[in-house]
């Protein structure tokens, strides 16, 4: 998604700048172009030959650096980026930039900038919770950029507040939400995804479930998100991260998930439901944990509500339900079935037994159905899989 991407980062005085060079070396992994812009101060934590080790290329700190004497550095520099991130972004480097201060290499190049800009704060909380320092972001969001909240944690001066610098594979995401569909051919859609598996309570410590991780479902969120949709995702219980620029609404059951999915279905424009919910609970939840020599050999299980089933026959006109259909045989035939029995409009089979498409695994082999065809995507990894997806459910809700 990144492959091609000239990014600008600017590293700025702070302790968190060694954070920076790990996303520096990630971003080139992802097949970025990096140029590191560092301010005097940022060269006393670190050096600028550990950046120009990682990213391949000269870091420019000075502005009258006389290797440049037959080009203007700065100009050059702010006519290749597709993307400016400052991480971490000081106090006083947020205050330049808010007021378009431009005494050395890196606010002048960021000045002549015209791409996305990303600021990313890192310091003493109290400086941080200054009304100087909150009115100076303020000023740079009005001006376009985007902020990004610190989070807070133990800081490098003692103190346990907000201020930390998000981590590194934190940071790649927003850089991946900015650049990877630069269209924003879904902006104004409202997309709701539903994700992971759901635990049934036997008691208060024993649970049915099953071995879906959220993987997918979280690739379709990040992906509807960074091509502009109002994404809401409901998710069951997971290890995963939850994502940047989209709403987590965290469910236990079945019951829960139907109960949030019903809260906020209408207001859909795209319905993608990738969880794997429990087709059955037990009938009685024990209040106390059943003892091994109590605990009965067999447990009445009662169905759960069908939320698939139900979204379809509650659908809008207008509204467009896609659904996933893991199988171990006959995929397509039982995939189709579904799709018809349940009333949607598309349909995302896979094979368990299939290579690379199992649960757990960072790839997929889907088989998009519709009412109209069958179209069948070959592995890739599931942030790929999720892009075709969308691909071909905005190609089907714009021709509906």
């Amino acid at each position: 998604m990144l492959q091609g991407k000239t990014v600008l980062l600017a590293v700025t005085g702070g302790i968190a700048c060694y954070k920076s060079a790990n996303l520096a070396s990630m971003l080139v992994k992802e097949g970025c172009n990096v140029h590191v812009l560092m301010t005097k101060n940022a060269t006393e934590f670190i050096t600028p030959c550990t950046f120009e080790h990682l990213t391949r290329n000269r870091v420019s700190v000075d502005t009258f650096d006389r290797n440049y004497v037959f080009q203007i550095e700065h100009i050059s520099l702010s006519e290749q980026a597709d993307l400016v991130l400052v991480a971490p972004s000081t106090a006083n480097v947020l205050a330049k930039l808010a007021h378009g201060f431009a005494d050395d290499m890196l606010t002048t190049t960021i000045l002549a900038c015209d791409c996305p800009k990303i600021a990313v704060p890192a310091m003493n909380t109290k400086m941080y919770e200054n009304l100087v320092t909150q009115d100076n972001i303020k000023k740079l969001r009005n001006y376009g950029w985007d902020v990004i909240e610190p989070v807070s944690g133990r800081l490098a001066c003692g103190v346990t507040g907000k201020g930390k610098m998000l981590e590194p594979e934190d940071l790649l995401e927003v850089v991946k939400h900015t650049l990877s569909h630069k269209e924003k051919d879904m902006k104004g859609l409202k997309v709701l995804v539903t994700a992971g598996a759901t635990r049934e309570a036997i008691d208060p410590v024993r649970y049915i479930t099953n071995h879906s991780t959220g993987k997918m479902g979280y690739a379709i969120a990040r992906a509807a998100a960074a091509r502009g949709a109002d994404v809401t995702l409901i998710s069951g219980k997971t290890n995963l991260k939850k994502p940047h620029y989209v709403k987590v609404i965290d469910i236990i059951s079945a019951k829960e998930m139907f109960d949030e999915v019903k809260k906020v279905s209408n207001h859909q424009d795209i319905i993608i439901k990738t969880a794997a919910v429990a087709d059955y609970c037990p009938k009685n939840i024990y209040q106390d944990k059943i003892k091994k020599y109590n605990f009965e050999a067999n447990i009445s299980l009662v169905p759960t509500q069908d939320i698939l089933k139900w979204l379809g026959e509650n659908k809008r006109d207008e509204q467009f339900l896609c659904g996933f259909s893991m199988e171990t045989k006959d995929l397509n035939e039982n995939s189709l079935k579904k799709l018809m029995e349940k009333n949607l409009d598309m349909i995302a089979a896979n094979n368990l037994k299939d290579d690379g498409a199992g649960f757990g695994v960072d790839t997929n082999r889907l088989t998009l159905i519709t009412p109209n065809y069958e179209r069948q995507l070959p592995m890739m990894l599931k942030e790929e899989v999720a892009y075709k997806l969308l691909d071909e459910i905005l190609l089907n809700f714009n021709n509906k």
